[in-house]
């Protein structure tokens, strides 16, 4: 083939390949990283396929290669261009999720002068100004828009590059990680030449020479030369000298940190299964096998919590590693990853990889390529391991299938995890495994349409306790206020405690909020203390006593007296982490305290120490966010504590008793789970919601009844399907004016188009109205394919694309 269809590096790329022509004596398969002119500028691309005519009649030749061996497979590439035509996103962006970690390198513009002459009265302050930094030296654009601000810096350099004044020239950023490599020492001669020849050596009184050579006698293979150094006391010397007389050869290897120790897990084998457990492996091996290939490939395990869906994971990827696949499992937190590698580590010795984002960049890059280059059976992370390059796929595995989490919100593309698995697993002929005790409305619909195949764990395994759920009892606080109680602990919740500490056994503290107090408000004026960047209010932390922003993180001091009307008279609202933390130590002061969410889980390894003192019994009660709800197994807890179950449950959003139940569902799911057995009290306000009535009765197949009854009456998914467009701008009213813009573009495409099925819901600010200093204005499009309608119309710079958004 002639040419190459590249995916290049550049915003301006969008969902578009260019066609480059391959130079004779180059060789470029798919999936090869390469150098490509584009305009004035050198940039990276990915070759994601090779034809025989170009997509147009002028094409520019492929500089040189990046890698000599492709980065990404086939089925990868494919993978990439779903992704970018099933999100909208541009394409690199898809390429970039699967690329080595550090890979990408920006393209940096720099300002020199030239010799022509001018007139400074002729020139604008900032032409002037851009120019005496220039004439210091090159000097790059972006020190130019520190100086004057990104739009004035942009003015002024085309305005003089129009004059002749200044040119552009353009540098990539400097490499960030590559492979590192590690000088190694063997023996050039055979050991019983080099044992004479240490004899020699200390005849002579060369004993660190002696001390080398008779030390690499004894290895078995090569060793670094920082370990000799460390075990002999020789230096580089020592090493030449050996070198010149050719009893040593010296290699330049490779290595690679590893960041998860497999020292001290003790190996276990298999458990024996129950009834129900052995019947959900039989068909997952079934179609493992491709003996049941009328079956879909893509199961759902349900199982209550503590059901052993885990021991599921685990055979089942003994049976893919055993036909000579290998395996990915899916975790929806990193906090849930320490306790997940140690039961697959014990399993599957040193043949475990570790990828999440709090690993070091040369960590994720070594663990990268080792498993590239298929040193591990399984490989454990949150949603971006999906991308993982692990060969021979054979099984994928999602554990909490249901958890937002899976969503990627933050950056383009806005994937689902479940989504790309199922495709990924198309491609790749391999088995997806869903897990969930509370599946996702929607995967549960599909078991019933016949798209999954619905496997069920509807029993508890305790060694020696009740099978069963821990009951859970509701308590009204309607009614404890009515009694008096104004605590945030109720009775029962209060005397359970005590018995607990009594006891000696552990509980749980369940609070989805952080911080200590969720806004600050003057009791004379009712003035709200805000942030000045967003809309909301800033919550106050108690532990660095200052008020914290949760949508920006913009810190400040907590005032003394109201901005407003400077009264002193400040009251602090509503309850977090922090705050329910000291009203644990005022009600408890003999009990143990351990508080787990984001504020205290900054540090690599900090997931792990809190689980680890938990686990040992160095603290009584866990105080925690949802991080708490999510997939332990803490058999020494015997009480569940939901201190507010109404935190999200009254949320602008279709899926809030979805996720209310979900979340219940889950943190009652951490007690009982030893001999000791347990019990959960949810505290709320609603009481005859029917998510937390079916939540306090463990009862998912009730409530998705009454759940999937609402979406089908109001048109929600799955009965539809949904994308939100988000347009954000400095100027509230240029955002609103977008919007609108936007809408009747979108109208006008429909009904060009004759689409029936699609509705529009707004233009309407964003729930968040405003955020770092941008307002925020969305879209939401209502249909049973809307990113159809969307491919064809162009969208400006400034909109965000959510295909199936996960939250409205």
């Amino acid at each position: 083939m002639r040419y190459a269809e590249v995916s290049v590096n550049s915003p301006v790329a969008q969902r578009r390949t260019f066609s480059y022509e391959i130079p004779s004596g180059l060789n470029i398969t798919v999936g090869q990283a390469v150098w490509v002119p584009f305009g004035e500028k050198v940039l990276q691309g990915i070759v994601v396929e090779l034809t025989e005519y170009p997509a147009v009649e002028e094409t520019r030749e492929i500089s040189s290669t990046i890698d000599p061996y492709p980065l990404l497979s086939p089925e990868r590439v494919a993978l990439a261009q779903w992704l970018s035509e099933r999100y909208l996103s541009p394409l690199f962006d898809a390429v970039a999720t699967m690329l080595p970690p550090g890979f990408e390198r920006r393209t940096i513009t720099f300002i020199s002068p030239t010799d022509r002459e001018h007139d400074d009265t002729l020139l604008t302050q900032q032409q002037q100004h851009v120019l005496r930094l220039a004439q210091r030296g090159r000097v790059s654009l972006r020190a130019l828009e520190r100086a004057l601000g990104k739009k004035s810096a942009a003015t002024a350099v085309a305005q003089l590059v129009r004059r002749g004044l200044i040119t552009r020239s353009y540098e990539l950023e400097k490499v960030r990680v590559r492979p590192k490599t590690e000088i190694h020492l063997n023996l050039a001669i055979n050991a019983t030449q080099a044992q004479q020849e240490v004899a020699r050596l200390r005849e002579k009184g060369a004993s660190r020479q002696a001390s080398l050579l008779e030390f690499l006698v004894k290895q078995d293979e090569l060793i670094s030369i920082s370990e000799a150094r460390q075990n002999t006391g020789s230096d580089s010397s020592v090493v030449n000298a050996l070198t010149k007389k050719g009893l040593i050869e010296t290699r330049q290897v490779e290595v690679r940190q590893q960041p998860f120790a497999h020292q001290g897990i003790a190996p276990t084998q298999p458990l024996h299964l129950t009834p129900a457990q052995e019947s959900a492996l039989h068909a997952i091996r079934l179609s493992l096998r491709g003996t049941d290939s009328g079956s879909p490939q893509v199961f759902l395990l349900h199982g209550v919590t503590g059901s052993g869906k885990t021991e599921i994971y685990l055979q089942a990827l003994a049976e893919t590693v055993r036909l000579g696949k290998r395996g990915i499992v899916l975790v929806p937190e990193i906090s849930l990853t320490p306790q997940t590698i140690e039961r697959f580590a014990s399993r599957f010795p040193d043949r475990v990889a570790v990828l999440h984002s709090q690993l070091s960049l040369r960590e994720q890059f070594d663990e990268w390529q080792s498993i590239r280059d298929g040193e591990f059976d399984v490989v454990i992370g949150p949603r971006s391991a999906i991308f993982a390059p692990q060969p021979d796929l054979g099984l994928i595995v999602i554990d909490e299938e249901h958890e937002w989490t899976y969503k990627q919100q933050d950056q383009s593309p806005h994937y689902h995890t479940r989504d790309v698995a199922i495709r990924l697993a198309e491609l790749t002929g391999s088995v997806v495994i869903l897990g969930s005790a509370t599946p996702d409305v929607e995967t549960y619909y599909h078991t019933q349409q016949g798209d999954y195949q619905l496997l069920r764990l509807p029993e508890r395994i305790v060694p020696g306790g009740d099978t069963s759920m821990p009951p859970a009892e509701v308590v009204d606080l309607r009614e404890e206020l009515k009694l008096g109680n104004r605590s945030i602990f109720s009775t029962s919740l209060a005397r359970a405690l005590e018995t607990v500490l009594a006891n000696r056994e552990q509980a749980i503290l369940f609070l989805n909020r952080r911080g200590a107090a969720t806004s600050v408000q003057c009791r004379d004026c009712g003035y709200v203390l805000a942030c000045r960047r967003c809309d909301t209010p800033l919550s106050y932390h108690l532990a660095e006593d200052l008020l914290l922003c949760h949508q920006c993180n913009q810190r400040s001091p907590v005032p003394q007296t109201c901005p407003r009307c400077d009264s002193r008279r400040i009251r602090y609202l509503g309850l977090g982490t922090q705050k329910l933390e000291q009203e644990v130590r005022q009600a408890f002061p003999n009990a143990r305290l351990l508080r787990w969410d984001s504020d205290v889980t900054r540090g690599k390894n900090s997931h792990q120490v809190i689980l680890d003192r938990f686990r040992n019994h160095e603290a009584d009660i866990l105080i925690g966010t949802q991080m708490v709800a999510k997939g332990l197994d803490l058999p020494r807890v015997t009480l569940v504590g939901v201190i507010s179950a109404d935190t999200a449950l009254n949320l602008p959003d279709f899926r809030a008793g979805e996720r209310t139940f979900q979340l219940l569902s889950q943190v009652a799911g951490r007690a009982g789970r030893g001999a000791l057995g347990g019990r959960v009290i949810i505290q709320t306000y609603s009481p005859e919601h029917y998510a937390i009535e079916m939540a306090a009765r463990h009862d998912y197949t009730h409530f998705y009844e009454r759940e999937i009854a609402y979406r089908r009456q109001l048109y929600y998914p799955p009965f539809t399907r949904l994308a939100t467009l988000t347009y954000t701008h400095t100027n509230d009213a240029a955002c609103q004016r977008a919007a609108e813009r936007m809408k009747q573009l979108i109208t006008e495409e429909r009904d060009g188009q004759g689409i029936t099925d699609l509705s529009l819901i707004g233009p309407a600010p964003a729930f968040v109205h405003r955020r770092r200093g941008r307002y925020r204005w969305q879209l939401v499009l209502r249909g049973s394919d809307p990113a159809a309608i969307l491919s064809r119309i162009p969208i400006p710079q400034g909109w965000t694309i959510d295909i199936d958004p996960v939250g409205l």
